[in-house]
């Protein structure tokens, strides 16, 4: 079953199967579900909201086992930058598995960003060409939070101190994880949320606007039933990881003669060159921006991880259902924090 999309009154309507989130995910009958996760390896930041125990933490753990091998040059960046923050082991040559740093939700910003006396390369930085997954993302302090906007824009963080300054590269994806209230219980359809208006805003406000725009991707968790977890049939991460490894091909191959590699380092011109699209799929975009509220930059990531979903379809050119799709993936917006 494909995903279906509608429009009416300015909505946007996604009508998907459910997502299992387990370890084996990804049902071989499913196109849409093997689809998601061949998405999910490509570096666009990400978001997943959902009640506690719905396996948010489970599967943001699981994607180190479907993103594609490191390139050597790859290899090569992180392991400078461990060898730098003194986190490189005596016996280890050269780090040739992506990093998964997990930083304690009581990390400070220089412990995040970079910084310190010695200039140390922070957790974003460590997590160059990995990812940098954040649960409970809301209980970090305010300040932390919105001290990785521009590094996650520009890909690099410049940590000046009085001797000289460094510039640390943070080519990252950055994964985070959150209840939807304190107590974790709004909106599940149960009456077990005991939280005020107040205290949802409160609690979910920490997420600033110009943060949750950098947001490529977001996703609601929603609990497996019993009869879903002996019913449902597995297709294996190294199966997935070949599709991966299959689409980060075809994006080498486009970009062989540009300065990148992938649809996520697409910006200005490139946009243009690689994500065109047609009549019907600009009308969707237009009223997409218009009643949803999109701004600029959410207006290319759209472009950018349609132009991913097509790549994972094996298509060249990008489709309404791609357009639609990548849509659906910044859904929450209204729901939890407009």
């Amino acid at each position: 079953m494909r995903s279906i999309i509608f429009q009416k009154r300015g909505f946007f309507y996604l009508i998907v199967p459910k997502i299992m989130v387990l370890l084996k995910i990804t049902s071989a009958s499913n196109p849409y579900k093997s689809r998601v996760f061949c998405v999910w390896s490509k570096p666009y930041n990400r978001l997943l909201i959902g009640t506690p125990g719905s396996g948010k933490s489970m599967l943001a753990q699981r994607i180190p086992t479907i993103l594609p091998d490191m390139t050597l040059e790859e290899a090569i960046e992180v392991t400078k930058i461990y060898s730098i923050a003194g986190e490189l082991d005596a016996n280890t040559k050269l780090i040739a598995t992506r990093p998964f740093r997990t930083p304690h939700h009581s990390a400070s910003a220089v412990s995040i960003v970079g910084g310190g006396s010695k200039a140390r390369p922070g957790e974003i930085s460590l997590a160059h060409n990995g990812v940098l997954f954040l649960d409970e993302f809301p209980e970090y302090r305010k300040d932390v939070i919105e001290s990785m906007r521009q590094p996650l824009e520009d890909k690099k963080i410049t940590v000046t101190r009085a001797a000289a300054s460094y510039t640390y590269p943070c080519n990252t994806m950055l994964v985070v994880a959150l209840n939807p209230c304190k107590c974790g219980y709004y909106g599940d359809g149960s009456d077990r949320c005991r939280c005020t208006e107040t205290e949802i805003r409160k609690y979910l406000g920490k997420l600033s606007g110009p943060m949750l725009d950098r947001i490529d991707i977001q996703l609601e968790a929603t609990p497996v039933k019993y009869a879903d977890l002996k019913a449902m049939k597995g297709e294996s991460s190294q199966d997935i990881k070949k599709r991966v490894n299959a689409a980060r091909e075809i994006q080498k191959e486009r970009y062989k003669n540009e300065a990148i590699t992938t649809n996520s380092q697409l910006s200005g011109s490139l946009i243009e060159k690689y994500c065109e699209i047609g009549e019907n799929e600009s009308k969707m975009l237009k009223n997409a921006f218009d009643s949803l509220g999109l701004t600029a930059r959410a207006y290319t990531r759209i472009l950018k991880v349609a132009r991913t979903i097509a790549d994972c379809d094996g298509r060249e050119k990008i489709n309404e259902m791609d357009i639609a799709e990548a849509i659906g993936y910044r859904s929450l917006d209204r729901k939890y924090f407009g």
